[in-house]
């Protein structure tokens, strides 16, 4: 497990137990520990001169429950122009992102906008850049959605088979 900090020490715990601390060397970005793995949580505190500077924790996924719609902002110019970069991900029942959910993702759009692409990051990837469905690599997809000519409220749609489906809106002022 590395841990990457510009604090002066890490301490590691693992479901509550502590497994230690780290001082960071100087010029190095990052103390490791070696973990077995165990379901649960994995957090992170970061000290810098004896106080907390940073805290970060990891939980284990479980089953994929959901299909989440994450829009990079809430609003666009309705100019025609703008973009929404909207990121795909799911969750399980607890809410916690599945790392390793790949299913295949189907879009819909309504109102004064477009889907102009999709791209999952998987560079042996076939998916057209146009299509309206994309599989999720690592859990992770985008979706580009470009303003139409006129205000209103946008409302993207995904499904996948097995998952509850999402919707967001995204307003054009």
């Amino acid at each position: 497990m590395w841990a990457y900090t510009n604090a002066d020490e890490v301490e590691l715990f693992l479901n509550g137990t502590s497994l230690g601390t780290k001082r960071k060397p100087e010029l190095v970005s990052h103390v490791m520990w070696r973990v077995a793995y165990l379901p649960g949580t994995l957090r992170g505190v970061a000290r810098k001169s004896g106080r907390v500077w940073a805290t970060a924790e990891v939980k284990t996924a479980g089953t994929p429950a959901r299909v989440v719609l994450t829009p990079d902002r809430p609003r666009i110019r309705g100019d025609g122009e703008d973009l929404s970069f909207v990121t795909v991900t799911v969750e399980d029942r607890t809410r916690v992102e599945v790392p390793t959910a790949e299913p295949l993702i189907r879009f819909r759009i309504s109102g004064p906008a477009r889907i102009v692409g999709v791209d999952n990051g998987d560079q042996i990837s076939h998916t057209s850049f146009q299509a309206h469905q994309v599989r999720l690599f690592n859990g992770k997809a985008l979706v580009i959605i470009r303003a139409g000519r006129r205000q209103g409220t946008v409302t993207l749609t995904a499904e996948a088979d097995g998952l509850i489906p999402s919707a967001v809106p995204i307003q054009l002022r």
